[in-house]
Formats: C-alpha cells, structure tokens, sequence
C-alpha cells in the first residue's frame, strides 16, 4: 500500500519548515548577506508545478533598523521570482524543494567554497534568446546535477546574487548560518 500524505497537511508542514528556518534567520543572518532589494527563502510542496506551490516570506527579508526581518508570515504564492528559481530547480531534481536568494560578494562565495559547497556561476554570455534570463541562467548550471550555489556577479550598477539550493529550508538556513559566522 502506497502512503499518500494529504495535501492540506503538506501544506501545512511546508509553511511550518519555512517559518521555523527564517526564525533562524532573523536570529543569526548577517546583514551583509541582504541585498539591498532584501533576501528571500521558499519552500516547495511535492511536484509544484507554478507558484502557488511554493511558499515564501511576501516581501522577503530586510534590514530594519539594521536588525534582519520578515515583516509578514510565510504564505504560498507570495514571492514569484524566487519561486520560478526553485521549480526551475526542480525540473533537474525534484528533492531540491527549496532556495534562499541573498546578496553576492567574494567574500561570500569565498566561505561557501570553504565549506565545500559546489559553486557555480551564471554565464550571460552564453544566453539563449527568447528565454527568461533568471529561468535560462539557472538551468544552465544544472546541466549535470544542481549545485548547491548558483551565483551571478551583477552588472550595469546591480548587485549580484546568489540562490543556495537544498532539499529543506533548514538546510538551506544553516548553510546561510555558517556563512554568516565566517563573513
């Protein structure tokens, strides 16, 4: 007999696991690690197929009063951009359910390849033409399995970003954790 979770209560541990992550979050992020559109982190039921499957902090993380916060509780459907990142994801391994977009620098990068995770940059130069850039730049670091950090330097005056891949939003958050302890 097959087990089949009820989607209600997936639902509801989906938003449950994201809550919990961004607490920790909000307790021990870096500020340098916001960038200055603020930060973001989804999670995403089984086999999500557009953004109402995929929960996120609606507005995302700031810095207020130099102090990282959520100003509104985890719902579905609340971050569009960052949810096509994560079912983008999916497409190449459907585990990898969630995703945290944070600021780029060398620094930053340079303590997530000490912690031995697989970075991997964004090559505009190589775009094909009539594909949205965010969902073309991330499939393209998937050719051969998803990293654990998918990063582009920004250009024309915009920040860079990376998107930290994982199969849990805790996960996802202590990597962010760790980072933010070495920065």
């Amino acid at each position: 007999m097959v087990y089949v979770k009820d989607p209600a209560q997936e639902r509801n541990e989906v938003l449950y696991r994201l809550d919990l992550a961004v607490s920790h979050l909000e307790a021990s992020m870096s500020p340098l690690l916001i960038p200055d559109s603020g930060a973001s982190i989804v999670y995403a039921i089984n086999g999500a197929r557009d953004r109402n499957g995929v929960a996120a902090v609606p507005g995302g993380i700031m810095l207020f009063d130099g102090e990282v916060t959520a100003g509104r509780p985890c719902a579905f459907g609340a971050d569009e951009n960052s949810a096509r990142v994560v079912l983008t994801v999916m497409k190449f391994d459907p585990h990898i359910r969630s995703a945290a977009t944070i600021n780029f620098s060398e620094k930053i990068l340079s303590v997530f390849q000490t912690m031995h995770l697989e970075c991997t940059p964004i090559d505009y130069t190589k775009k094909a033409p009539a594909i949205s850039t965010m969902d073309w730049g991330v499939a393209s670091c998937c050719t051969d399995e998803v990293p654990d950090v998918i990063y582009e330097h920004g250009e024309n005056k915009k920040s860079g970003i990376m998107h930290i891949f994982g199969e849990d939003p805790v996960v996802v958050t202590n990597n962010i954790i760790i980072c933010s302890n070495r920065i």
